[in-house]
């Protein structure tokens, strides 16, 4: 079984995937990949550098994701263009991971999952929900300024409309316990 694992940034995908893991889903975070491995990736960093220029590098020739980032979300065309090397570069990663243990549940981050047709890759989609509010407040704890956080929400499908398209929702508004008990009911629900 795999599942894809969406909703709007900062509304807590990433505690999701670790609360599913624990009842023994493989957890894979599509942000993270990308960071971790592909943009680490020297065909990738010269193609950024070349589209962009050095000034989106580290002074060690590494990407500079906070550079990058006010670069792209602030140019539709340049984003466009980003994820057009990134993304089939992830659907790689994904396909190799799915192939490589077929007996194994999966699931996915993917934060973009509606926005690019992505969900015929998924037995279930689960959307983790947030108010507008509390969304703002964790990704300024997490230090991004509140006009890069709303750049970045407004790239995203509303999470209104995401909720209508998944099969499953997660309401992130209260306690940890509160988000546990639903990811246990969600589980426990779901096909053998």
């Amino acid at each position: 079984m795999i599942i894809g694992l969406t909703g709007g940034i900062g509304c807590g995908k990433t505690m999701a995937a670790s609360m599913m893991a624990s009842h023994g889903f493989c957890a894979m975070d599509s942000d993270q990949i990308i960071r971790s491995t592909l943009l680490i990736d020297s065909e990738v960093i010269d193609a950024i550098k070349g589209r962009f220029g050095a000034g989106v590098l580290t002074e060690s020739g590494q990407v500079d994701r906070s550079k990058l980032a006010r670069r792209v979300f602030l140019d539709d065309a340049s984003l466009a263009w980003l994820e057009g090397l990134l993304h089939p570069r992830l659907f790689e990663y994904w396909r190799n991971a799915f192939a490589a243990d077929r007996t194994k549940s999966w699931v996915v981050e993917v934060p973009l999952l509606f926005e690019k047709n992505l969900q015929n890759w998924f037995d279930f989609t689960v959307c983790v929900a947030s108010h507008p509010g509390v969304q703002l407040a964790r990704l300024e704890r997490r230090g991004l300024p509140p006009e890069l956080a709303r750049q970045r929400i407004s790239k995203q499908l509303p999470l209104a409309h995401k909720i209508e398209l998944v099969d499953f929702v997660l309401s992130n508004d209260g306690s940890l316990d509160f988000l546990r008990e639903q990811v246990s009911t969600l589980i426990a629900s779901l096909p053998n």
